[in-house]
């Protein structure tokens, strides 16, 4: 008896709204998506509130519903998922903050991203501000690109985990004084924030960055703050020994505490120049030790927050033919798999953002019998009556619909 493979493809922010350029199409049902399409009509095509109401819409509460887990019960904010794929250990009352690089104007946040900094040049300019600014309580860490930590030691005590703080990816263009932290202690987090405005404005990086006309990292900006937490294994809860392949800490912080084998892929990189058929390749080898194998690819996200269309049309059509068609190819002779493909939310060009909505699935493979869709869109998912009130409830679903 054969044992099924389970592999899921997530499209971050793929999902998105009706475009006039587009002719009132999204871009998923404007870019040209072979696969997919074949996924959702020799499949099945539904519906998922991956965001439970009254939580924010963010790529950890998404996913963490995408993998099987109920966000309300076991979501504790970004920065503890980040901080587990670094490998900073936490104590019960450590707050970690995510930590993003931020080009910031006069009292507007111009850049969430700083212009997308390289690694090697964020890396610089969050050790000079641990330098600068750190202590036996603060500690900053350096991630990827824009994407960094701060570690408060019993950051508890001082209920730092119950501030309320803004994505910068929320605000691109707005006040930076209206929407600091509030709440218990906010002034600590706020006097750090402003610090290190003045600390990075003068660093030579962001001098030569300024030269070549790129946007510096030249302030922190602090959010997504949570304590530890604790999560039971995939392999304890679905009996599936599996991997994680993301260019981000945040999804690989996630698969080290559920336990999953988190593999890391040269010329992963967030962004629009991620190596898309590296990643499949990686989970098709992946699969030959592991039962399930979950690939994480963050440009459709990108484009969305920075409302490029053209890049968001691209990013879904690279995603397809690099990621989805590279292990559908690999699948087409085999009766041994499962695959579905979504997005963990939908990023609309039109507000730069994360919503909360109902996203679109499709899943095929051993045992799922077609149901006649004609693609995978939003539109066509809508006519599905598969829909999940509670998204977590999907991957019980996909794992274990009873076969033929």
């Amino acid at each position: 008896m054969f044992k099924t493979k389970y592999i899921v493809l997530v499209a971050d922010g793929m999902a998105d709204y009706p475009i006039p350029e587009l002719e009132l199409r999204t871009p998923l049902e404007a870019a040209r998506t072979p696969n997919m399409d074949f996924i959702a009509k020799n499949g099945l095509l539904g519906q998922a509130k991956t965001i439970p109401d009254k939580m924010s819409p963010a790529s950890d509460v998404a996913n963490l519903s995408i993998l099987g887990y109920d966000p309300k019960k076991y979501y504790s904010g970004r920065g503890p998922l980040e901080a587990a794929n670094l490998g900073i250990e936490l104590e019960d009352d450590d707050v970690v903050f995510r930590c993003n690089l931020i080009t910031a104007g006069d009292d507007i946040l111009l850049d969430y991203s700083s212009g997308h900094i390289k690694s090697k040049e964020a890396d610089q300019l969050i050790k000079f501000i641990d330098q600068k600014l750190g202590s036996n309580k603060l500690r900053f860490f350096s991630g990827v690109s824009y994407r960094h930590l701060l570690l408060v030691k019993r950051g508890a005590e001082l209920k730092l985990e119950s501030l309320i703080c803004q994505a910068p990816h929320d605000i691109t263009g707005m006040s930076i004084s209206k929407n600091l932290p509030r709440g218990d202690n906010a002034d600590l987090i706020i006097k750090l924030m402003l610090d290190s405005r003045q600390i990075l404005n003068n660093h030579e990086i962001n001098q030569v960055r300024l030269d070549l006309k790129e946007n510096p990292g030249n302030m922190i900006w602090l959010w997504g703050q949570g304590k530890k937490t604790n999560m039971p294994k995939f392999l304890d809860k679905f009996g599936l020994s599996g991997s994680v392949i993301s260019a981000v800490d945040l999804i690989k912080g996630l698969g080290r505490i559920l336990g999953l084998e988190v593999i890391n892929v040269i010329g992963a990189t967030g962004y629009y120049d991620t190596d898309y058929e590296a990643k499949a390749k990686a989970a098709i080898k992946s699969l030959g030790k592991h039962d399930f194998t979950f690939v994480h690819v963050e440009s459709p996200d990108e484009a969305g927050h920075n409302g490029d269309l053209r890049e968001k049309l691209t990013a879904i059509e690279r995603f397809d033919q690099l990621v989805v068609g590279t292990i559908l190819e690999y699948c087409k002779d085999k009766k041994d798999f499962r695959i579905m493909v979504l997005p963990d939310h939908a990023t609309p060009l039109s507000l730069k953002t994360h919503t909360s909505e109902a996203i679109p699935f499709a899943m095929c493979g051993n045992g799922i019998i077609a149901k006649g869709f004609n693609n995978y869109s939003e539109k066509e998912a809508q006519k599905s009556e598969l829909y999940f009130e509670n998204g977590y409830e999907l991957m019980d679903y996909f794992l274990n619909t009873p076969r033929l």
